[in-house]
């Protein structure tokens, strides 16, 4: 008697993920969780050699996940900014922002229901926590309000935020003299600047949180500041004007034989010094 051979039943091929993958998942995970975040800190935290620490940012970078910022710290002193990790839009879509999704949904019907007032007052709330933290901080700082910005810009760093500040001086003349030049006083004012914002997506659909947020930064410095651009509305960067308050003599036109009119000026001079209500990084932008 013959037997039917025996059949073998088809098993499920499992394909396990790339390791590099698995990797990378991870170092986006930390910097979610800890961004901004430089190369040697995700190294020191996950175990990573320097070089296999770029090697993994590098590829994350080109795929879109992750960007670079610029952050000037007191360690870093007056040279170039160190160099901060921190996930991007497509990145934090990846990690399956739901929660971005779920808030701007809820919100959306809580001004529906309630008004826009009721949104305002949410934003008003979220950011009463944050004025909070923030007031022995920039108190620390002393009565100096260049001082307190950059406090400021300290805890924003902090947050998550990327800030950093710069003083906006008066423009510096050029040209020859031959005799001394009458002064004009001009306004001294600081720019905060924030390089990330990890509420982007939910300020881009109520506006009320950028303008509370502004609010915080005036009651915190004690002056009227005013927003010239926001990462929200498209900006480059989160930038406030924040005036100083005192002013600085700022030279008058070149005088002399040899100096240009102003049918002879160069067209294609490039101004040395930056309007006060233009956003430093929207210097030389169409």
């Amino acid at each position: 008697m013959l037997r039917d051979a025996p059949t073998s039943t088809p098993t499920a091929q499992i394909v396990s993920p790339d390791p590099d993958e698995r990797t990378r998942d991870r170092v986006l995970s930390a910097v979610l969780e800890r961004g901004p975040v430089s190369a040697a800190e995700l190294g020191d935290r996950l175990g990573f050699t320097p070089a296999a620490m770029r090697r993994h940012l590098d590829a994350l970078s080109s795929d879109g996940l992750i960007e670079v910022k610029r952050v000037r710290s007191a360690a870093t002193g007056a040279g170039r900014p160190a160099r901060r990790y921190v996930l991007s839009r497509r990145g934090q879509s990846t990690m399956g922002n739901d929660y971005l999704d779920i808030a701007v949904a809820a919100l959306a019907q809580l001004g529906e229901a309630a008004g826009p007032e009721a949104i305002e007052e949410f934003a008003r709330t979220r950011f009463s926590g944050m004025e909070e933290r923030y007031r022995p901080i920039v108190e620390a700082a002393g009565p100096d309000l260049a001082d307190r910005a950059q406090a400021l810009a300290g805890a924003l760093t902090t947050d998550g935020f990327v800030g950093s500040t710069r003083t906006v001086g008066p423009p510096q003349g050029s040209g020859p003299r031959t005799a001394p030049a009458p002064t004009r006083p001009v306004m001294l004012s600081v720019q905060l600047c924030q390089g990330h914002c990890p509420i982007q997506g939910l300020a881009s659909a109520f506006p009320a949180f950028c303008d509370q947020e502004t609010a915080v930064f005036a009651r915190l410095l004690g002056v009227d500041v005013r927003r010239l651009s926001t990462l929200a509305r498209g900006g480059h960067v989160c930038t406030t004007h924040i005036p100083l308050g005192r002013t600085t003599a700022a030279p008058a036109a070149a005088v002399g034989p040899d100096a240009p009119g102003p049918a002879q000026a160069d067209p294609d001079a490039v101004p040395r010094s930056i309007p006060a209500t233009l956003s430093i990084h929207q210097q030389g932008r169409p």
